[in-house]
């Protein structure tokens, strides 16, 4: 079991009277279910908001005949190759808990799940029936309420690019892994020159300083057009124009298939939005976060993209700590 401790003075917490409490009386607050180490608003706002009004839409058991975030998480791990009974296991960057349900549905490990915005709310609301195995909390990568060497397994998906200090954050789980754990992440990927020469890129300046409900009903406004866009620019082979130009994600390229018609336009929706709100979009190079794993006191044994779901593509480094 891992210790539960303030992030600041290092003292271990126990719980007391719906509350956190270290020996010098600083406490932290548990509200709906999770306990909570920052404050609400944060650059992360976005998140919340999304993740609570998609709390279902990306986990495999409210999507019919799905198994895209499985297929996902167990192609950048390879943990479907291991026992993980009675591990413990780090996950940075919830959101609603798409990977939560995996960890917890497919292996028997105990997972300590974290996340800097109120996504934990919806995270909760999904998989709290797991019990004991599912600890949860509202915490920032870069102050853990976890002593440094604690975990077997460390895990962060999708996340990384949304951080303000990259580099960092790949020090702070490198940090948190037990001497010969492991360390997973996936990221967005530079690919060359033109990797920014997209609409969502020209946009995000704009649309990121939007309020979160302005910029949500534009995109739920004008989310029919665009897939019908997309589709006439796919049937003319020209997908890779609709990929670079048009302001919605890439349907062919990040999206289940075989969706219904109403379920498609919800991910586009959610994963539009999840495009042109963040503060932060980092975009790296392999080669560049396997030197950071690497100066962060781990050896890298994977770096590289991963195929998950026949076409889809991560890019994946995975390290050992020393």
């Amino acid at each position: 079991m891992v210790s539960i401790i303030n992030p600041v003075n290092k003292k271990q917490l126990h719980s007391s009277n719906g509350e956190l409490k270290d020996d010098e009386g600083n406490s932290f607050p548990v509200i709906n279910g999770v306990p909570r180490f920052v404050q609400d608003h944060n650059y992360t706002d976005n998140f919340g908001f999304q993740w609570n009004k998609f709390q279902k839409t990306q986990i495999d058991r409210e999507t019919k005949n799905s198994n895209f975030s499985k297929d996902r998480f167990f192609a950048a791990t390879e943990w479907d190759k291991q026992d993980l009974s009675g591990m413990d296991v780090l996950e940075a960057g919830s959101g609603a808990g798409r990977f939560t349900q995996v960890v917890l549905d497919y292996t028997k490990a105990n997972l300590y799940s974290l996340d800097y915005s109120d996504a934990v709310s919806a995270n909760y609301r999904n998989n709290a029936h797991h019990g004991e195995r599912l600890k949860l909390f509202q915490a920032s990568i870069y102050d853990m309420p976890f002593p440094d060497n604690s975990f077997d397994k460390v895990f962060c998906f999708g996340v990384l690019q949304h951080t303000p200090d990259f580099r960092k954050s790949v020090q702070c789980l490198v940090d948190k892994a037990k001497p010969g754990g492991e360390i997973v992440v996936d990221f967005y990927p530079i690919r060359g020159w033109y990797t920014k020469i997209n609409a969502k890129y020209m946009l995000r300046p704009f649309t990121k300083k939007m309020s979160h409900e302005k910029l949500l009903k534009k995109i739920d406004r004008n989310a029919n057009r665009l897939i019908k866009t997309y589709y006439f620019f796919d049937k003319l082979k020209l997908g890779m124009i609709a990929h670079r130009f048009l302001p919605m994600c890439d349907i062919k390229r990040t999206l289940p298939e075989n969706l219904s018609k109403e379920a498609l336009r919800e991910w586009v929706v959610l994963d539009t939005f999840d495009m042109f709100s963040p503060a932060f979009d980092n975009p790296q190079r392999i080669s560049t976060v396997k030197k950071w794993m690497e100066e962060s006191g781990a050896e890298v044994v994977f770096a590289d993209f991963v195929y998950y779901a026949d076409k889809h593509r991560l890019a994946v480094v995975r390290g050992i700590k020393k």
